[in-house]
């Protein structure tokens, strides 16, 4: 996701949601929803596109189709052994960003059973800076200190070192030395297992160590999109790329194809990074996929 040519971010009506899958507890708790105008953010989704998914696509576009509707938020991953935030959204380091809540840390923090130092796992699809902006929070000294003070945070190694030698979104010094001066950031590889339930899938091509997050139950599945794809219409059309946020797209489509030829007429449970809600689904076969959502479980 770029940082121009948006609406505000605004809160809204995005409740708190939950999924069960199997052993493991997803929930998502929302920063905010913006709009990009379609052409720009995905140029080859024509309103011939649009039309032939309008039984099922309206959640995720303005009313009259022209806007793309855009969530940010966090997912929160709790396994029998392990709590994972997965991904940490603007944060409030980015004043330009217009409309970023400056109360999610406190909703996150709030959701979190035991507080932010319950946290063993911080997972970062990718270094854009609608993923990393809580990573670090400021002291009382000024200096930025790891937000989950005993947690471990991830992000693939291809990832790390492309953004070091080229720190084109400005988030290294905010968002990535304070980590690695406090000897908290994992550089891993592209599948690398956080532990017996979640594990990394390498997805490149918005970024060129950009990963998805996989749950594994005998009960059930989930995978988080990350950036893989912005839109579940993306799933319909896995050749639509959003070119303007995109490091290859050519390579993204190939990512996303891979995960439809995965995820396709299975019952993994698809949890879009940007997916505003439902935000969770099944993908379906049939002349054309399709997202179904599932329902979500109540929450306190």
């Amino acid at each position: 996701m770029t940082e121009h040519r948006h609406a505000p971010f605004a809160l809204d009506d995005e409740p708190v949601l939950r999924w069960q899958l199997g052993p493991v507890r997803v929930t998502r708790v929302v920063e905010g929803v913006t709009t990009f105008p379609v052409s720009i953010f995905l140029p080859g989704l024509t309103d011939q596109h649009i039309a032939a998914c309008a039984g099922w696509a309206g959640p995720y576009l303005t009313a009259d189709h022209s806007g793309l509707r855009l969530s940010a938020h966090s997912f929160i991953v709790e396994t029998p052994t392990t709590t994972i935030v997965v991904d940490t959204c603007v944060g409030t380091h980015r004043p330009q960003i217009m409309g970023t809540d400056p109360t999610f840390l406190e909703r996150l923090t709030a959701t979190l059973d035991g507080g932010r130092e319950a946290v063993d796992a911080v997972v970062c699809t990718h270094l854009h800076f609608d993923h990393v902006g809580v990573n670090t929070v400021r002291a009382d000294d000024g200096t930025l200190r790891p937000t989950f003070p005993n947690a471990r945070y991830f992000v693939s190694t291809a990832e790390l070192e492309a953004t070091l030698a080229d720190d084109h979104m400005g988030i290294v010094d905010d968002h990535v030395q304070p980590l690695l001066d406090a000897e908290c950031l994992d550089a891993v590889a592209p599948d690398h297992r956080i532990d017996e339930w979640v594990s990394l899938m390498p997805t490149p091509g918005h970024s060129p160590g950009h990963v998805c997050v996989r749950i594994d139950t005998p009960e059930g599945s989930g995978l988080i999109t990350g950036d893989a794809t912005h839109s579940p219409l993306q799933f319909t059309y896995p050749e639509v790329s959003a070119e303007i946020a995109d490091h290859d797209s050519d390579e993204a489509t190939r990512s996303r194809q891979r995960l439809l030829d995965d995820l396709v007429g299975t019952d993994t449970v698809v949890l879009g990074t940007h997916f505003p809600t439902p935000t969770a689904g099944r993908l379906v076969d049939g002349e054309l996929v399709t997202f179904d959502p599932v329902d979500h479980q109540p929450t306190d």
